[in-house]
C-alpha cells in the first residue's frame, strides 16, 4: 500500500477526496508530513477518515485541516465531522468546545493530546462530556484519566458529584527536597589548610602549656 501510494504521489497526481476516500483510515497513517501538507481542506468534506491511530504530527496536521474544512458548519454538525479529529486538537479548541453541549464519548477524551487533557478544568471536562460524565468514573485508575485526576483540586472533582478521588486537598503543600550539592575545590581550601596545620597547632599549644 505504500509503495502505490508512493507511485500515486510520484506521478503528480493530488490527494483529493477521491484518492483520500481510496486511502481511508486503513492507510492514512502512511502519509508522511509531505503528503499531508498536499491535502487541500476541502478535500476533506467528502470523505470518512479517523487518524486517531496515526502519529501525533499526523494527527495535528489533519485537525487543522479538518478544522478549516468544517467551519463553515453550526453545532452539532461541526462536532460531529471534527470529532474523528480531535486527537490533534489544542487545549484552547477543546475549551471552546466544552461550552457547546457536544456529550464526547469518554474513548475521544482519553484519545486527545496529553498536554490538551491535563489543562482542562473539571467543570471544562463536564462540559465535554455532557451525559456521558459518568463514564469518568469508570477511568479513575486507568492513565490518562488518573494523571489528570492527580493535577486537579479535590474540591473541584467534587463538584462533579460522581465520586472521583485522588485530587490536591486544600491547603496542601508540595515539599521539594533540596538538592545536595558537593563542595567545590575552592571551598574546600581553606578546610583543608587548617586541617593540614592542626597537628602543629595542637603541638604549639601543648608546648605552651606545659612552659606556662
Amino acid at each position: 500500500a505504500s509503495a502505490v501510494i508512493r507511485r500515486y504521489i510520484d506521478l503528480g497526481n493530488a490527494l483529493d477526496t477521491t484518492a483520500l476516500s481510496r486511502i481511508g483510515t486503513r492507510y492514512v497513517c502512511l502519509l508522511n508530513v509531505t503528503d499531508l501538507n498536499m491535502i487541500q481542506p476541502s478535500s476533506l468534506k467528502m470523505v470518512s477518515l479517523n487518524p486517531s491511530g496515526c502519529s501525533q504530527s499526523t494527527k495535528d496536521i489533519l485537525y487543522e485541516k479538518a478544522k478549516r474544512a468544517f467551519s463553515d458548519q453550526h453545532f452539532p454538525a461541526y462536532y460531529n465531522l471534527i470529532e474523528p479529529y480531535l486527537g490533534g486538537a489544542p487545549a484552547a479548541d477543546l475549551k471552546a468546545l466544552s461550552k457547546n453541549n457536544v456529550n464526547m464519548n469518554i474513548s475521544t477524551l482519553v484519545s486527545l493530546r496529553e498536554d490538551t487533557l491535563m489543562s482542562l478544568t473539571p467543570s471544562e471536562v463536564k462540559g465535554l462530556l455532557g451525559v456521558y460524565l459518568h463514564d469518568l468514573k469508570k477511568w479513575q485508575k486507568r492513565d490518562p484519566i488518573w494523571m489528570w485526576i492527580q493535577r486537579q483540586k479535590q474540591s473541584e472533582l467534587d463538584a462533579l458529584r460522581i465520586g472521583l478521588t485522588g485530587g490536591t486537598q486544600e491547603g496542601y503543600i508540595n515539599l521539594v527536597t533540596p538538592k545536595f550539592h558537593p563542595p567545590s575545590a575552592a571551598s574546600l581550601g581553606p578546610v583543608a589548610m587548617t586541617l593540614h596545620l592542626l597537628p602543629a597547632l595542637l603541638i604549639s599549644f601543648l608546648l605552651m602549656s606545659i612552659l606556662s
